[in-house]
């Protein structure tokens, strides 16, 4: 099957260039795939961090991609057109993941459509933090498309609040697993010039208002002395209010602060200097955090937003609390109070269900049923 693959792939840095570059890798096992990449994916005054690319080519997926799409060019797209109509694709797979980007994608599908079958992978239907338009921009891409991949059923639920017929498959998200391998913990410490004797808690990724870091330094201030944590990411807004909480809570001295953006490189030595990832979210689909923590086979408590408990709760694989402070302290606890080589087992038995292997099989196949249908 010929497989055009629609999104930001390296330079780009973040979660979804990561996935699709190991989409890319695992689909080509199977088929002839062909990627089209972003000129231009946000206007610098619309992107909230430093920069949005990497320069860490070592550690990061990179595959050959044609780089034609600018997000604000209209002219842009019918080139971006022509040159997926030159590569004749079975199915063109479109990341989507905010609305902003419908202007563009909606006009490649629609000029498209006739000739190939639309597949979009969904990481997320309406964004984390939603604007009045995301809805109605989001329905205008869906009914022009022919089958839909999602990972949680949060976003399932999204889906078909949109597009109550949609064709889809549900898959979790697999493994990030390009990390490198776990270090020696007391090592990771040692370089990151952090404390070797006490539990170590992770908050990893970009730091927004919906990912409730004010939460768990609240609950670092319930924890007793034998806890430390690591902040690890760059902040989308101030951290103006964080730093405040940080200047007055009895736990300062635990907490380490690496507020900057986290390259690829650096993922392992963080993950291995952790004892357990927490994520106090206060709104959430999924997490694309949970997948690496799995790989270095780290305990999760998350809260209950979203998807995150069928990420954890059914592989036993860690904790799930309210998203108050309390109940995030109360469940990191739990985890030290129980047996952690009893979480660690069940992540080692969950990974074998999350390779590459398996999604991209499954992608394959449903893209082969809906190309199996009669053409509109």
């Amino acid at each position: 099957m010929k497989i055009a693959l629609l999104s930001p792939f390296y330079p780009y840095r973040g979660g979804i260039a990561q996935f699709s570059g190991r989409l890319y890798k695992a689909l080509e096992e199977e088929n002839e795939v062909k990627a089209f990449s972003f000129l231009r994916l946000y206007p610098d005054f619309l992107f909230p961090g430093k920069t949005q690319y990497t320069n860490d080519k070592e550690n990061t997926t990179d595959v050959p991609t044609e780089r034609i799409l600018d997000s604000l060019n209209p002219f842009s797209y019918e080139k971006t057109v022509r040159a997926i109509e030159k590569f004749q694709p079975d199915i063109l797979l479109v990341a989507y993941w905010m609305s902003f980007f419908v202007p563009a994608y909606g006009y490649i599908v629609s000029r498209l459509r006739k000739k190939t079958k639309i597949i979009i992978l969904v990481h997320n239907a309406i964004p984390h933090e939603p604007r009045f338009f995301d809805k109605a921009l989001a329905k205008l891409l869906f009914n022009r498309s022919d089958g839909f991949i999602v990972m949680s059923r949060t976003v399932e639920k999204d889906l078909l609040a949109l597009s109550p017929e949609a064709p889809r498959l549900l898959k979790p998200h697999p493994l990030y697993d390009h990390f490198g391998e776990k270090i020696e913990q007391t090592e990771a410490l040692k370089a990151l010039g952090i404390n070797l004797n006490k539990k170590t808690l992770l908050f990893f990724g970009l730091i927004r208002d919906y990912k409730g870091l004010d939460l768990l330094i609240d609950a670092m201030a319930l924890l007793d002395s034998s806890y430390q944590l690591l902040i690890a990411g760059e902040t989308y807004g101030s951290f103006d209010k964080y730093q405040k909480q940080l200047d007055v809570s009895p736990a300062k001295d635990r907490i380490y602060l690496f507020n900057r953006y986290i390259d690829d490189s650096e993922v392992s030595l963080l993950f291995s200097a952790a004892d357990l990832l927490v994520l106090p979210y206060k709104s959430a689909t999924q997490s694309g955090i949970i997948p690496v923590a799995y790989h270095f086979e780290l305990p999760v408590v998350a809260t209950d937003i979203g998807g995150l408990r069928e990420m954890i709760e059914p592989a036993g694989t860690g904790i799930i609390t309210l998203p108050e402070s309390a109940a995030i302290a109360k469940g990191v606890e739990q985890i030290f109070s129980s047996d952690i080589s009893i979480f660690t087992n069940n992540i080692k038995k969950e990974k074998q269900n999350l390779n590459w292997e398996t999604f991209a099989h499954s992608l394959t196949a449903f893209a082969e049923k809906i190309t199996s249908e009669r053409i509109r």
